[in-house]
């Protein structure tokens, strides 16, 4: 899952039984939707080495610029500027009656989060970590499961993974606990066994979420993340969330308009930065609101979404799946077939370069605030974005060619990006930045 988990650098698509992803929604029979899949074997789950494959789709990040959804009823691209004026909050829908526009349906979910961060920063004047509640013999499995947690993003997000070394370990363990579960969860319907996945099997996927949160893991990978929200001012709601996106992959193929796929871009990314603002924390000199902080993390995760999507057409178009506006592909001169074809035309470079306009409006949003994060936590951050956003540069360098060549960021552009990402990550939140309502 493409997760810059909150930052999460992206990690790739396949991922191993050994993870026990499948293991995850047996029924109470053993059974499983597909029944012979993976033993019961949590030696596996804490042992086995997941296999190597395509991209992930959760990606996200979080920062601290307040932009108030710039893209309300807009396609992104009206102007130039990085912030946008607001357009509406309402769409029009099939029936011609107004509705509520995805960005605004999220947007009520930032304010949620930020609500919730909120309440707990009065209560115990700082946004930090419960003390750990510790029963005989759990603690050693605990740190095992966390460990375990850790050696997965150190595979498959080297560049985050050291960043996070950075972080207090409390934080460190916790953000290694969000990661592995939404690998795990994206795994389910885009991992080697998805097609045995049905919307049953994430309904127990969900149940299982809805146990941890509970305190009630399934297995020793749950017990982190049922640790962590037991720590941290984390909501469910995210989580809950970012199963909605799984959802949608089963059902769904194509999106009709920016909306559309502006929801499912916060489903599978901009979830992950709403779980991890809590962990990754605020600097304490931050002049940012903290529905600023959660704004940017949903922004970088649509940026980085939308930039994962450009990268993968040809990729998508041969699994069948169109991840772009069917309107704004109509108003360029493009049908579907022409995806599927495969071929670069003047129409083709003209579409894509505002599709690349739009995402890199997200990335300068979302880059604003990356200095209002803790100042442990804006190293990782300030790597995702800057390695992330050259992508588009390197689509930009194939000629648009994002069928058969595959834009990715080489070993040499991402040895230089990771010290002028440590340098931004000594820059302190600016005195002058927005001011705290």
């Amino acid at each position: 899952m493409s997760v810059a988990l909150l930052w999460i650098v992206p990690p790739n698509k396949e991922a191993s039984n050994s993870l026990g992803f499948l293991e995850s929604i047996r029924d109470r029979n053993g059974g499983l939707d597909s029944p012979w899949f993976f033993p019961r074997d949590h030696n596996l789950i804490l042992n086995g080495r997941p296999k190597k494959g395509r991209r992930h789709r959760c990606n996200s990040g979080s920062s601290g610029a307040d932009f108030r959804y710039s893209y309300w009823g807009g396609s992104g691209m009206e102007s130039s500027r990085t912030n946008f004026p607001i357009f509406s909050s309402m769409v029009v829908n099939p029936t011609g009656e107004m509705a509520m526009s995805s960005e605004q349906k999220v947007y009520d979910v930032v304010l949620k989060q930020a609500a919730l961060v909120k309440k707990h920063l009065r209560s115990s004047g700082e946004l930090d970590v419960k003390p750990d509640i510790v029963l005989p013999g759990t603690l050693s499995l605990l740190s095992e499961a966390y460990d375990r947690c850790g050696e997965v993003c150190a595979e498959y997000a080297k560049t985050f993974y050291l960043g996070t070394l950075l972080m207090t370990p409390e934080r460190r363990r916790a953000i290694w606990a969000i990661y592995v579960w939404c690998r795990r969860t994206d795994e389910l319907v885009d991992g080697p066994n998805a097609s045995h996945i049905t919307p049953t099997a994430l309904d127990r996927w969900e149940s299982r979420l809805e146990d941890l949160f509970q305190g009630r893991p399934f297995d020793m990978l749950d017990a982190a993340l049922s640790d962590t929200v037991a720590k941290f001012p984390v909501d469910i709601q995210p989580f809950k969330d970012m199963i909605e996106g799984m959802r949608m992959d089963l059902r769904k193929s194509r999106y009709k308009s920016f909306d559309e796929l502006y929801l499912y871009c916060y489903y599978v990314a901009g979830t992950v930065g709403l779980m991890s603002v809590p962990v990754m924390g605020i600097a304490p000199d931050s002049q940012a609101t903290t529905e600023s902080v959660y704004n940017a993390a949903l922004a970088l995760g649509i940026a980085n979404q939308l930039t994962n999507i450009l990268r993968d057409v040809g990729e998508d178009a041969r699994r069948g799946r169109i991840y772009l506006p069917q309107d704004e592909l109509a108003q360029a001169g493009l049908l579907d077939e022409d995806i599927f074809r495969g071929k670069v035309t003047d129409k083709w470079r003209n579409f894509m370069k505002d599709q690349i306009k739009r995402a890199r409006m997200f990335f300068d949003q979302a880059e604003k605030g990356v200095t209002e994060l803790s100042s442990a936590s804006r190293w990782p951050v300030w790597a995702s974005l800057l390695l992330y956003r050259q992508i588009l540069d390197e689509i930009e360098a194939n000629d648009y060619n994002n069928f058969t060549k595959r834009a990715y960021v080489s070993k040499a552009k991402k040895i230089v990006a990771l010290p002028l990402a440590y340098a931004r990550s000594l820059v302190s939140p600016s005195r002058t930045s927005l001011a705290k309502a």
